[in-house]
């Protein structure tokens, strides 16, 4: 049982995402807090440029910095009469003409970083840009979550194959899955149910690494099942668009109304790194995230579901306000941020738009720390204690 043979197989398979995805112990998540409430969170990699996401049409300024890059009057669908949507969030029009979107412009953080890396750490952690954590802000929920409850890995679900840092806690991680039938063929190996078998029987101590592997891998075939059962209840008839973003949020909204017992589902969208072309290629990508929420939001009306599931939208930073030689932008600091759902009290554009005249070093000055956003939601719309989660008090906006 606990042979050197049997500790390096176990920690080969829990590091290889074709049969154990990369995540560890989770919980088993009450809803009675959250109220049966879910959390949706986009996350567009590369940092998206806000300022051709929501476009300040009315500003002569962003024209003389964008003259290459900037949309056109004409072709933004306009807000009001400074701030518009990019054309290509067409799709996501209804959504804000019936008050199911808030948009927050500004958002940030203080002392920004402009690294790919440690920006999105920050926004993963929920830390300080001098702090250095190794756990998310929704691994620590997990954390809070799971105190006197039985574990389980699927109180977070991540639609991918590897977790990313915000929902990876102290001592509770999320599920990882990105098709709940392959996870589900994978965990029913013999050679798992093998192990699993003398795991169920063995009296190893319970502070020991091949115990905790092992436990690892029982909760994960038991968290696969579960998940894979529940994915056959409900199979969605709506028409997503037949990309990776769609297919992920189809999953999404079939695990939501099939009745999992999860709180918070994670999803990413890659490729906002735009220094080079960045018109057609943004704009690809904005049209793939808005179709897929937009075909989202209507299955989860359709089963009752909308005004329970909350969608945030985030990027780990905005780019330059100047556009750059090469038809792009680099990388900035401040940006926008999207809330969907059917029970936001300030929807529409929440604060003032930014002041391209009053400039941080080329950059947007921020003006809502993003860690308010995630109090709020914490507090106003799952029911738990955000700044034991956050690790500090932020004052929270009306939103929720």
């Amino acid at each position: 049982m606990s042979s050197r043979r049997d500790f390096l197989k176990i920690s080969a398979l829990a590091s290889t995402s074709l049969m154990l995805p990369r995540f560890l112990q989770g919980c088993h998540f009450s809803q009675e807090q959250a109220n049966g409430r879910k959390l949706v969170v986009i996350q567009l990699s590369g940092g998206n440029d806000g300022l051709n996401t929501i476009v300040p049409y009315g500003d002569d300024i962003y024209y003389q910095q964008r003259s290459g890059i900037g949309i056109s009057p004409n072709n933004v669908i306009q807000l009001n009469d400074y701030q518009g949507f990019n054309p290509a969030l067409e799709a996501l029009r209804d959504l804000y003409d019936n008050g199911e979107m808030s948009l927050l412009n500004s958002v940030g953080y203080p002392n920004p970083n402009r690294s790919h890396f440690r920006a999105m750490d920050i926004w993963h952690t929920g830390s300080n840009a001098n702090e250095y954590w190794e756990n998310g802000w929704l691994g620590r929920y997990l954390d809070h979550q799971c105190k006197g409850v039985e574990a389980s890995p699927h109180g977070v679900i991540e639609i991918d194959d590897t977790l990313s840092l915000s929902v990876k806690g102290n001592k509770t991680k999320g599920l990882a899955v990105r098709d709940p039938k392959k996870l589900f063929k994978a965990t029913q190996d013999p050679y798992l149910q093998h192990l699993n078998q003398q795991y169920q029987s063995s009296h190893q101590a319970q502070d020991s690494e091949l115990h905790y592997l092992y436990k690892t891998m029982a909760e994960t075939m038991q968290s696969a099942e579960y998940v894979y059962e529940k994915s056959k209840i409900y199979q969605s008839k709506s028409e997503y668009p037949a990309n990776e973003m769609g297919r992920r949020l189809k999953l999404v909204a079939e695990l939501i109304c099939s009745g999992v017992d999860t709180t918070v589902f994670y999803v990413s969208l890659s490729g906002f790194d735009t220094h080079v072309r960045q018109r057609s290629v943004q704009e690809r990508l904005l049209k793939q995230y808005a179709e897929a929420v937009a075909a989202f939001t209507d299955d989860l009306r359709e089963n009752d579901k909308f005004d329970d599931t909350m969608i945030l939208t985030f990027s780990e930073f905005g780019r330059r306000v100047k556009q750059n030689a090469s038809g792009g932008t680099d990388h900035g600091k401040a940006n926008n941020l999207f809330l969907m759902g059917g029970k936001l009290q300030r929807p529409g554009i929440f604060n003032k738009a930014p002041d391209l005249s009053k400039l941080d070093d080329g950059d947007l000055q921020w003006e809502i720390d993003f860690r308010q956003v995630y109090a709020t939601l914490l507090d106003d719309w799952l029911g738990v204690e955000d700044e034991l989660i956050l690790q500090r008090k932020f004052k929270k906006l009306r939103l929720v």
